[in-house]
Formats: C-alpha cells, structure tokens, sequence
C-alpha cells in the first residue's frame, strides 16, 4: 500500500514538472496571438462571464477581444471596434498603432504591453485588443456597469446647502470636486490597494495650500496597507489612524461633496475609495467633529447659536446620566428638598438602585436605536417611537425604573442626535457607560477622576500630525474665530494651521461690507 502511494506521488509530481508555467504579471505580451489568447484563457479559466472574441480580417490580420460581459459597453464594442475593423480589405495589414490612430472610434485608449496591464484594464471593464505579430494591445475605453445615480445624502441631512451627495463610482466622485473646485492645483494621486480587489484609492489635495509633509505622510501610510481586500473606507480608516485603541474617530468622514472642497481649501487631504460613498478627510479636530457645513451657509449669529447649543448638548449626552447617578447615590443633599421628596417617591417601589437603573435604560435605548436604524425606514421609525413610549411607560407602570430616569435617559438621547457626525455619537455612546460606572461608585469624584481621563487621552491623540484639541488651545485669537463661535466670512481670513509649512491667507483683509459713502451727494 505504502508502495502504491509512492507510485501515485511520483506521478503526479512528474505531471506537474511537465505542466507548463504561466509567465509572470510582469511578461510582456507575445506577438503570437495563439500564444497570448492560451495565456489568457489559463488565467481566466472557470470564468464564464470572460469573454474571448476573435475574427480574422485576412491572414496576416488576426484579430483578438477579451473583455468582461456586464463590465463592458457591448453594443460600443459592436459599433466602433468590430464594424470598423471588419470594414477593412483583405490585402490590407495594419497595426496596432493605425488601429489606435485611424481604424477605430474610440476617445480614449491606452497602449498595454505586459499581462499585468490588460489584466488590471480587463478587471475594470476595459476591453482589450490584441493583434497577431504585435507584441502590444489596446485598452479600449468602452467600461460601462450599472451604478446608483446622485442622490441627497442621508447621514448629514441640512436645511440650507447642496442637495448632491457622492456615490459609490470614483469617477462621479473626482467630477463633483473637480466641479466645485477648478483650478489646476486640485491634484489627484492614485493608488490601488488589495491583493484580490484592486480598489482605486484617491488622494486629493490642493498644491501650495497643503503641507508637502502631510502629503508624503498620508501617501506613505496608505503605501504600506497589505490586505487581500478593500471593501469600504472604514477598511482604511482603521489602518492609517495614529491611535488605533482610541474610541474617538481620527479622521472626518462625510458623504457631502461640498464638505470635502472646504477642507480641501483648508489645507486638508481627502481620500477618496472606490465603492464607497464616504470620503475620509486628514486631519481632523474635535472641533471639526462637532461642526456642520450648514453652520456658514446661514448667518454667522445663527451658526454661532446652534453651535453653542450642540456643545451644550455633546456635554450633555457625556455626563448627564452619570451625573445623575452619582448625585443620587451619593450627593442627595445637592437636591432641592421639594424636587428629592418628588424623586424618592417615584423612587419607592424601584427595587433596583439608581446605578443598575441607569444601566438598564441606557441599553434598552440603545437596543431600540439600533433596531430603528436596522429596520425598513417605514418601519424603523414606528419601532423606535412605539417601543420607547410603550416600553418606558410599561416599565414606570411596573416600578421597574422611575420617571425621572426615564426624563435623564431622553434628554441624553435626545442630545446624542444633536451632534452632526454619526463616528463622533458612537464613541460618545460607548463613552458614556464607564462614565455611569464611575458615577454609581464613586460619585462626582467619579465624574470628575472620568473627565480628566477623557480630557487627557484628547489632548495626547493626534491625527497626522495635528493635535487633536489644537483648535481648543490655540493662543492666537485668529485660530478660535471657527471653534466656539462662527465669526463672519470678513473676519475669517486666516486659514486654519495644522502641520507644517502652509498658505497663512484664505481671503483679503478688510472685507466688511457696509454702504459705500458719496461724499458728492453732500451739499
């Protein structure tokens, strides 16, 4: 027996010495059109959607497309590659070359001469022509697949502003900004990442406003990405952020094509992925977290307003329940005695203290936001008004918690929505249950010993370069004109400073509008 398997493995590897190799990606293309089409058939094969069209205009001219059905504009392919080429005569020979130049009606071709080019412009929907004796193609422009068309989007929703969000097609993506911005210096880098996807990955920027160190740093970091795919940004965004351990989101990410340009204008990078439409944006502050594109399409004093408010309303959603908990617990002599005798008669028949209370709540909530967001939008909403009015009633009915836990639990809800980036809401969502812990065991010492724990990891975390609070602690009155109020565009004429060299100016000075006084009307 063991003899016999010795004799099966001795064959088997004979077969395999005898089999031929593939020549490398990197092998040019052979002039031989057999000898190319054999190639290309061993490397797609079981690949049905792979197709393999070749046609003989005369002896000398062997013909040969290899393109993807579903990715390929096939009726182009019929009408401005075939017909053409079928139209020429039997004694005429032509090149790859006159191909490209006279016989074919196609914008926009590209030589290919290694295995590895066609196979990249095949994968993408680029259809390729390979002649006989020619040890080069043509990557014909003629992709076409079905996409989702430009929509408003859905996860930063505004009353005054652009209507166009981007989509998940590069191509739409880079026109939106080209659209908005468009003057030469937008430069584009490309890159591909993935050993199995290939995904685009662009970097845009705009020359001499971004700091060239910035640029090199986040071209590097993308460079060292070793993955078999990409299928979203967030692949990205986990492998290039400076904490990765940190709950606080180290990059802005916003589906809007007018957020991108401002900070492109900035001085920031965006990145832009292939199949997505979210567009990571370097570096961020918290600051940038916590403000909105619609806060300087309005009035500056509105946007001053609304952004005090969601500050008010981000310490809110942190600390409320916590604080409640732990002056509860353990501070009862902090409560007005007409409010604690209301709330220790609510609190009678709770069995459970204020700690496991708040937990229970938050959860509850938390379970029935998700399954709002999960749900059929038709039903989502239902699900999450029907079961928080109907579970947090049923649940005061029973004494399992009282109504001012529900009222805190609310208000912080309420205030978690406020804040304008989903990333941002969660960490402070996961934020919020260690604060409760601290509160219901330690009280406000608790609280605060949290508060100085958050407010150190902020002021250590950096996002390429940029410290993360640097916003916030800008000495230079210039720097805070865009933090906690919304100064008016004429006031607004330094750019922000993030890392390194950058362009100081954004705007002239002395800008302030006002009536334009005629000293000759003057008697």
């Amino acid at each position: 027996m063991i003899r016999n398997f010795k004799r099966l493995m001795k064959k088997r590897n004979e077969k395999e010495y005898q089999r031929p190799s593939l020549p490398s990606q990197q092998h040019p293309l052979f002039q031989d059109l057999n000898d190319n089409i054999q190639v290309f058939q061993s490397i797609y094969s079981k690949c049905a959607d792979v197709v393999f069209r070749t046609f003989v205009i005369s002896e000398d001219s062997k013909m040969a497309l290899i393109y993807i059905d579903g990715l390929t504009n096939t009726s182009g392919i019929e009408e401005m590659v075939i017909a053409p080429l079928m139209r020429l005569g039997e004694s005429e020979t032509v090149t790859v070359k006159q191909i490209e130049e006279r016989k074919i009606f196609v914008a926009q071709t590209r030589s290919v001469e290694t295995f590895e080019q066609c196979m990249d412009a095949i994968s993408t929907g680029f259809p390729i022509l390979l002649c006989h004796n020619e040890s080069a193609g043509l990557s014909l422009g003629l992709n076409k697949w079905e996409h989702r068309g430009i929509e408003d989007p859905t996860s930063e929703v505004m009353i005054r502003g652009s209507r166009e969000g981007f989509t998940e097609t590069m191509i739409t993506n880079l026109s939106q900004i080209r659209r908005i911005i468009k003057s030469p210096q937008l430069k584009i880098e490309m890159l591909k990442i993935g050993e199995y996807t290939n995904t685009k990955v662009a970097i845009a920027y705009i020359e001499n406003l971004t700091d060239e160190t910035l640029i090199q740093e986040v071209t590097n970091r993308l460079s060292r990405i070793q993955i078999d795919g990409i299928l979203e940004s967030g692949y990205i965004e986990e492998l290039i952020e400076d904490n990765p351990y940190s709950p606080f989101p180290q990059l802005l990410s916003t589906e809007r094509p007018d957020v991108t340009c401002a900070g492109l204008l900035e001085g920031r990078v965006a990145i832009l992925t292939e199949g997505t439409p979210f567009v990571l944006i370097a570096p961020t502050t918290l600051p940038s977290l916590l403000q909105s594109a619609e806060d300087y399409y309005q009035r500056f004093w509105s946007g001053t307003v609304i952004r005090w408010l969601r500050y008010t309303f981000f310490l809110v959603s942190l600390f409320l329940p916590s604080l409640y908990v732990a002056v509860l617990t353990y501070h009862q002599e902090m409560i007005p005695g007409n409010l604690i005798y209301s709330m220790a008669s609510s609190r009678e028949s709770v069995p459970f203290p204020a700690f496991v209370e708040a937990l229970l709540m938050e959860v509850t909530f938390e379970a029935l936001r998700e399954a709002g967001i999960r749900l059929p939008k038709q039903v989502g909403a239902a699900v999450s008004i029907v079961g928080a009015l109907v579970i947090g009633q049923g649940a005061v009915q029973a004494g399992l918690v009282s109504a001012p836990m529900v009222i805190v639990v609310a208000i912080t809800g309420i205030a978690s929505f406020i804040i304008p980036r989903y990333v941002l809401g969660i960490a402070i969502r996961l934020m919020r249950f260690p604060m409760i812990l601290l509160g219901g065991t330690l009280g406000l010492l608790g609280v605060m010993l949290g508060f100085l724990a958050i407010l150190i990891h902020l002021s250590s975390l950096r996002s390429f370069g940029a410290p993360y609070l640097s916003a916030i602690s800008a000495t230079n009155a210039n720097e805070l004109k865009d933090v906690f109020i919304r100064a008016p565009w004429w006031k607004m004429d330094i750019r922000p400073h993030f890392t390194g060299e950058y362009n100081k100016f954004r705007s002239a000075s002395d800008q302030k509008p006002g009536p334009e006084h005629d000293d000759s009307r003057n008697p």
